[in-house]
């Protein structure tokens, strides 16, 4: 695609319905990239909503987005820590005003998102939209539902799932550009209705953070993971979802004498976790280390073993490519695009979804196979070259420029036709 001869520094503003200080996948993809755009001499802006019903705004930090505006929210009743931002018509004219964008890169379909695009649209500035979404990451509690559709139960959370495609492809091809991390989103989305031009776009991963290396022992014994067994590791919220419920069964059939599983992260599924931890008689080879902060992500990933990962609600998975730069071989369901970053056979293993038997199975070889994991240690690092954040940072800026490009006077899905790329970032 041809981006013309603009060279000069983009002005880009991101909106999001989850931002930090809020824990998850989203508030990182969103802060990496204004962080990462900013740093590459690009104006960045970013709109999120409030820990409160108060707006306010914040100047970044160095290497961070130039300002946060974050826009007085209130809870989203179905998922915990998830706020709905309130941004009036006419604010959300005076934001783009002030800023004066290039163009608008939506991360969510919600209320900042709605209030954006509409004020883009009358400002005549381009939109991007990217897609992070599955119905079980908005309602966590259809995991239930899904479970009972096993068993002929399914009709309300069918219906669920029609609302949610019919709201998100709607919303999505308003815009001039759609992007999902991989080409499994993407065909999610195309699947239900998105006509908008459309690429698949990973997240990315900072191969200079994450990378094979020595285990840090400090930060082992902190987390109190023992030297002497192999560690498996998992990273994510705490959250129904996510079916850590499946790890923990996996442990009581690796022995008494195997692996230790270290869940790295905390959610309101936290007490039923250590609860069947009991259940399973595994409480003393299961870690909870809580809430792990930025800066000893790197170390953990270095100090285990295997990476697990049982969720059926991954549309890419920060934490397995983390897992992967780190040189870690991975257990992972056989569900959304977790398959498009685990290779069976050459840097882990895929398990039926829910499937305990798989899992431990997967497990106790990766455990008892020293060689086995150092020979996937090479492949993951292999595959996940290609989602390296620098070159994903310079893609952003190609289809920024050609989207500001076609909004200098020319319809601004030139050049942007629908692509679908499988395997591709």
């Amino acid at each position: 695609m041809s981006t013309g001869a603009r060279t000069e520094p983009l002005r880009v503003m991101i909106v999001t319905d989850q931002y930090e200080p809020m824990v998850g996948g989203v508030p990182t993809v969103t802060r990496d990239l204004a962080a990462g755009l900013a740093g590459r001499g690009h104006a960045v802006a970013v709109v999120a909503p409030s820990e409160t019903r108060r707006s306010r705004s914040a100047a970044g930090g160095p290497g961070q987005a130039t300002v946060v505006d974050y826009r007085g929210a209130v809870a989203w009743p179905w998922y915990e820590g998830q706020r709905l931002g309130l941004l009036a018509p006419a604010s959300a004219g005076r934001l783009l005003a002030a800023f004066s964008p290039d163009v608008v890169h939506v991360h969510s379909p919600l209320t900042l998102g709605v209030a954006a695009r509409s004020a883009a649209r009358r400002g005549r500035v381009p939109v991007a939209y990217t897609n992070h979404y599955l119905p079980l990451n908005v309602w966590p509690a259809a995991v239930r539902a899904r479970r009972e559709a096993r068993r002929g139960a399914g009709a309300v959370s069918r219906a669920r799932d029609a609302v949610f495609y019919a709201f998100v492809a709607g919303f999505a091809n308003g815009c001039d550009l759609v992007t999902a991390p991989t080409a499994t989103a993407l065909r999610l989305l195309r699947g239900h209705g998105l006509r908008a031009p459309s690429q698949a776009v990973s997240n990315g991963v900072d191969l200079d953070r994450f990378s094979p290396g020595p285990a840090d022992e400090a930060l082992r014994s902190r987390y109190g993971l023992p030297a002497a067994r192999p560690v498996v590791l998992s990273v994510g919220r705490l959250s129904p979802e996510k079916r850590a419920d499946v790890l923990i069964a996996a442990m009581a059939r690796l022995g008494s004498g195997g692996a230790v599983l270290a869940l790295a992260g905390a959610g309101p599924d936290e007490r039923r976790l250590r609860s069947l931890a009991r259940h399973y008689g595994v409480a003393d080879r299961v870690v909870f280390t809580g809430f792990v902060p930025d800066a000893d992500l790197p170390g953990l990933y270095r100090a285990a073993d295997v990476f697990a990962i049982a969720s059926e609600a991954e549309l890419q998975s920060l934490v397995t490519m983390a897992a992967m730069a780190s040189g870690l071989p991975v257990v992972a369901a056989a569900a959304g695009a977790l398959p498009e970053l685990v290779h069976p056979g050459e840097n882990g293993f895929l398990a039926r979804p829910g499937s305990v038997p798989e899992v431990a199975g997967c497990l106790d070889l990766l455990c008892r196979d020293a060689g086995l994991r150092a020979r996937m240690t090479k492949a993951s690092t292999r595959i996940i070259a290609g989602h390296d954040r620098q070159r994903l940072l310079a893609r952003w800026e190609s289809l920024y420029r050609a989207l500001a490009s076609g909004a200098d006077g020319r319809d601004s899905s030139t050049g942007l036709k629908a692509k679908v790329i499988d395997g591709q970032p």
